[in-house]
């Protein structure tokens, strides 16, 4: 059995087998509380904190390691707009010139002056969320013969998948690739997209008469293999994938664990297989049925800021939504 995973860093998770879709929303074993513990009493926390000195020992010794605490949140990580697009190649370009800058690279949460803790509750550090969901997913796993990893492009995402299944890594059984699409573009910047795209196809259709479509497809990536384009400090590897849709306009992918010794061919295959078009969907959803969870509502002011007019005031509250 061959396993597909697409993971993006938000409310859920989806896997994906040949045969069927498997939706597996914020409820247990994975769920919203991994990011927020609505029993902790912020205020007990913080004093304890004090008292006991966490914020004088390095992180790992710390007592309440887990939660973000008000005294040390501010200047944690540098402030980025994460919503500005370019083209996507400048989205992949900067996403690694951020990582760079934190302190840890595996810390991608932003929690400076430009965001606020919860007032009941407290906020749990994405790390530790991630670490349990992977280790966890590593067992659901343990009777799959092949995992595919298709995640957004997260460094924090990547060094946890990597450290929970580096043994399934190196027996060949597990693979896993960063996916960016570019989500700036307007409607009739993909129709244009697409409209191009279909003109390369027939063109391509017309040069190899002799070639089926999955053989010319299989061809038109394996030459986008051959352009690969270098980003980041570690000059990982990107294919543009040759073939977009109004739903993945423009779309680029990076193999992390190319280790395998696959052939071409095979390579091209996993390229291809490259999406987060399903979870996308998914996360769309369950926004579009649960009004708390609506995307927030922008003002008509210039200076970026947004409405959080159907948040819950209380987090708790979309746990037990979520847990319906």
């Amino acid at each position: 059995m061959e396993l597909i995973v697409r993971i993006m860093w938000s409310i859920g998770h989806m896997l994906q087998t040949k045969e069927m879709l498997f939706y597996m929303p914020s409820a247990p074993p994975i769920t919203i509380r991994d990011m927020y513990d609505p029993s902790l009493d912020p205020i007990r926390v913080e004093t304890d904190a004090v008292e006991c000195g966490d914020c004088s020992v390095k992180i790992p010794f710390r007592r309440h390691a887990r939660v973000w605490l008000r005294q040390y949140q501010t200047g944690s990580l540098p402030t980025h707009n994460y919503e500005t697009y370019g083209t996507l190649t400048e989205d992949i370009e900067r996403n690694y010139a951020v990582a760079q800058e934190r302190d840890d690279i595996e810390v991608s949460e932003p929690q400076d002056d430009s965001t606020r803790l919860p007032s009941r509750g407290m906020k749990v550090h994405a790390e530790y969320t991630l670490y349990g969901h992977f280790y966890l997913l590593r067992q659901m796993f343990e009777g799959a013969d092949k995992i595919r990893f298709f995640l957004d492009q997260d460094s924090g995402m990547r060094a946890v998948c990597l450290g929970a299944f580096v043994d399934r890594i190196q027996e060949s059984r597990c693979d896993a690739f960063f996916v960016k699409i570019n989500k700036g573009l307007t409607v009739n910047e993909k129709r244009s997209l697409v409209a191009g795209i279909k003109k390369e196809w027939e063109e391509a259709k017309r040069q190899n008469p002799g070639l089926s479509e999955s053989k010319l497809k299989l061809l038109l990536i394996k030459q986008r293999m051959n352009n690969l384009m270098s980003f980041g400090k570690w000059q990982d590897k990107w294919v543009c994938h040759p073939f977009p849709g109004m739903n993945e306009p423009e779309k680029a992918m990076c193999y992390l664990t190319d280790v395998q010794g696959y052939d071409e061919d095979h390579k091209a295959w996993l390229y291809n297989k490259a999406s987060l078009h399903a979870i996308d969907r998914f996360f769309m959803q369950v926004r579009r049925r649960l009004s708390l969870l609506e995307r927030l509502i922008a003002t008509s002011s210039n200076a970026g800021r947004r409405w959080h007019g159907y948040n819950a005031y209380n987090p708790a509250i979309i746990i037990k939504m979520l847990d319906k």
